[in-house]
């Protein structure tokens, strides 16, 4: 195996800043700037959360039809659900995982352009420099605030679906297919609080994307 390719193995198991920083310095090296680095995972942040608002629908709507059932197998219906969950939470965790992406690089992005600032010898370049900089971290901080703020919005939902799957588990029956459905309303008005935020965070990437693109 090229040494290469063995560091970018060991740097994606390890994820050490260390390795964070020889990963970038080798895309540098094939031409792969640090900023487009950037771009991209915010471009697959963005798709990741479109991708969770759909299985957070998804997942609602088996709950509702749960709280619907009329007769069947109800233990097919709980395993569709418990699977509906299980891909929640998958989703969860890749939302997680990419808001820390993109954290990582733009820490490595900003102290290099940082460093660089002191580099200029003409006056009225670095302080053109300076100020994008200023502007392009004050709109990556509105990004990762909507993030974070979209994400904070999961776990609560994620823990109402838990408790329901945990408890109709142990309880394949009428009565508590009645005692799920009196959280509907509840499990409803969350998912839709998560969509929403979902939504302004999406159109902060796009809006972010955009930003950077015409740099």
């Amino acid at each position: 195996m090229p040494k290469f390719l063995r560091l970018f193995l060991i740097c994606s198991i390890l994820a050490t800043a260390a390795c964070s920083k020889i990963y970038y310095s080798g895309l540098e090296k094939i031409g792969i700037p640090k900023r487009d680095v950037m771009v991209h995972r915010v471009e697959k942040a963005r798709d990741t959360q479109e991708e969770t608002k759909q299985q957070f629908k998804s997942a609602l709507e088996q709950f509702t039809f749960v709280t619907n059932f009329k007769g069947g197998d109800l233990e097919a219906t709980y395993n569709k659900l418990n699977s509906e969950y299980e891909a929640s939470v998958a989703k969860a965790n890749e939302v997680n995982k990419r808001i820390a992406d993109i954290e990582d690089v733009s820490a490595a992005l900003f102290s290099e352009w940082e460093t660089e600032l002191g580099q200029y010898s003409n006056p009225s370049l670095r302080r053109d420099s300076q100020q994008k900089l200023t502007a392009t971290k004050a709109h990556y901080q509105q990004l990762v605030t909507a993030m974070r703020k979209a994400e904070a919005k999961i776990e609560p939902v994620l823990s109402v679906f838990r408790d329901q799957v945990l408890y109709l588990k142990h309880n394949l029956n009428a009565q508590a297919i009645a005692s799920l459905k009196g959280q509907l309303d509840s499990v409803k008005s969350d998912v839709s609080a998560l969509l929403v935020e979902m939504e302004k965070s999406i159109n902060e990437a796009d809006a972010f994307i955009k930003t950077m693109e015409k740099q």
